[in-house]
C-alpha cells in the first residue's frame, strides 16, 4: 500500500505584507488609542496614520481598518487573538 502524502496546500497569504484588519466597536472616545496600542503590543511600527475610520449612521459604533505590517501568519494570528478577546471590540475581521 503506497503512503499517502500529506495535503500541504500553498499560503493565502505572501509574508511579509500590509494587512488591513477592521476592527469595529461602541462608540468610546478611549476605542481608537486602545487598538492602537493593543496593535503596536504585537507589531512596535504599527502607525496610526494607517487607519481608516468609520462611524455607524447612527453613530453608536465605529469601525477602524488598520493596515498593519506583519511578518508571518503567527503574528497576524497573535494580532487578531489580541483584538477579539479586547471587551471594547464587538469583533475583528
Amino acid at each position: 500500500m503506497a503512503e499517502i502524502e500529506p495535503h500541504t496546500a500553498p499560503p493565502l497569504i505572501d509574508f511579509p505584507c500590509e494587512f488591513p484588519i477592521k476592527v469595529m466597536g461602541a462608540t468610546q472616545e478611549t476605542f481608537s488609542q486602545t487598538i492602537i496600542e493593543l496593535i503596536q503590543s504585537i507589531v512596535p511600527s504599527f502607525n496610526a496614520a494607517h487607519i481608516e475610520m468609520r462611524a455607524s449612521s447612527g453613530g453608536k459604533y465605529i469601525s477602524l481598518t488598520c493596515t498593519v505590517h506583519v511578518v508571518s501568519q503567527a503574528q497576524l494570528d497573535d494580532v487578531y487573538r489580541l483584538l477579539s478577546a479586547h471587551p471594547l471590540v464587538k469583533f475583528a475581521l
